[in-house]
């Protein structure tokens, strides 16, 4: 039986650690924060569970990994129905016929179908270039100027013609009326809040969390005590930015408690129109069909990452894609230490990705 440390106590970092720890293993796991769980942390609020680095709802189509999380959560049935806010126009998410019906009167499938013909037509069947041009090849003009630009503009804090096509690749449309963004078999979000999911992962004897402890600060040591390192951060700054930062994108979150028991009747409102400076108003309670008496609002501000803010979206532009080949040929002379996670591999991953990611890492070692 070895002994491992995982550094970051977020979802991949859990699950491996309990799927070690299940199979003898000796797991420490240091955590910069003050709390585990990483992004997907959620925190009680006047009895509202408040998911305090933005909206996760879990969704995949995978059984084994429902049946998987369903060990430490009982979900409910939240079902992720977003709406757009264009300068006080609402639009609902994904692009439906309830979109369409809103902004051009069309009632059928078929007249929502030439609308987008007509409007992409200038593109001449061309191969999308950037992400501006994707947009309209999936959803004409109208949309991509109303609901794509603007949003995504603040999001990635550069103009769309300068952003890879790939960003909107399966751009959800649907030429139906279903309001529901995700077309996975399971969705839902875990009774009691994410915080309790990672607890349960973590109940284990062979496992100590070491919370606010700074990896990079105590490195040699640290490394010089285990057998193997599992390591989830940056890859860019376990290897001491040797090819340069990796680009990231950054957020800030503004949490307001309001005496009012319904403020925008949905959960996720997205602001698309550029004026706005936040992207996104997350109303926590609609999460569990809450009924307090008060509710909870969460304000998100894209930001362009420095070093020291947490880095959350990562940057996969062709300069950026080149610059992790780089790092990522360097881990493969790093026989005590395996990469993961949306920051060790420098991609963006849903929840349900993460987890079949950690049991892959996990199995490695059985």
């Amino acid at each position: 039986m070895m002994n491992i440390l995982i550094v970051g106590a977020g979802l991949f970092g859990s699950v491996v650690a309990h799927e070690l720890a299940q199979n003898g293993h000796h797991v420490t796991i240091v955590e910069k924060r003050d709390h585990i769980a990483g992004n997907i942390y959620t925190k009680e609020i006047a009895g509202i569970q408040v998911h305090q680095y933005g909206a996760h709802i879990f969704h995949t189509s995978n059984q084994e990994i429902w049946k998987y999380v369903q060990q430490f959560a009982e979900f409910n049935r939240y079902t992720n129905m977003p709406i757009a806010n264009y300068r006080g126009e609402l639009y609902n998410l994904p692009f439906n016929m309830n979109t369409f019906n809103r902004l051009w009167g069309v009632v059928t499938p078929d007249e929502a179908k030439a609308k987008i013909d007509e409007q992409r037509a200038h593109l001449r069947n061309k191969k999308p270039a950037n992400l501006e041009e994707q947009a309209i090849s999936l959803v004409g003009t109208d949309i991509y100027e109303r609901l794509i630009k603007g949003y995504t503009q603040k999001q990635w804090g550069r103009p769309c013609t300068q952003l890879p096509a790939f960003i909107i690749r399966r751009l959800p449309v649907r030429f139906t009326y279903d309001n529901n963004y995700f077309d996975d078999l399971y969705q839902g979000i875990p009774i009691g809040g994410y915080t309790k999911m990672i607890e349960n992962m973590l109940d284990h004897s062979n496992i100590t969390v070491e919370l606010n402890t700074d990896f990079f600060a105590q490195k040699a040591e640290l490394e010089a005590a285990a057998d193997h390192i599992i390591f989830s951060g940056m890859i860019d700054q376990y290897f001491n930015y040797r090819y340069g930062p990796l680009a990231y994108r950054s957020l800030r979150f503004e949490h307001d408690l309001v005496d009012c028991e319904n403020v925008q009747g949905n959960a996720v409102v997205n602001y698309t129109d550029s004026s706005v400076p936040y992207t996104r108003i997350i109303e926590h309670k609609h999460f569990e069909f809450g009924t307090q008496r008060q509710s909870v609002l969460t304000k998100e501000y894209p930001l362009e990452w420095t070093p020291g803010q947490e880095a959350y979206y990562p940057v996969n532009d062709q300069e950026n894609t080149v610059r992790f080949k780089q790092y990522f040929d360097l881990t493969k002379e790093q026989t005590h230490v395996t990469f993961g996670g949306r920051l060790g591999l420098y991609r963006y991953c849903d929840m349900d990705q993460i987890i079949h990611q950690a049991l892959h890492c996990a199995r490695k070692f059985k």
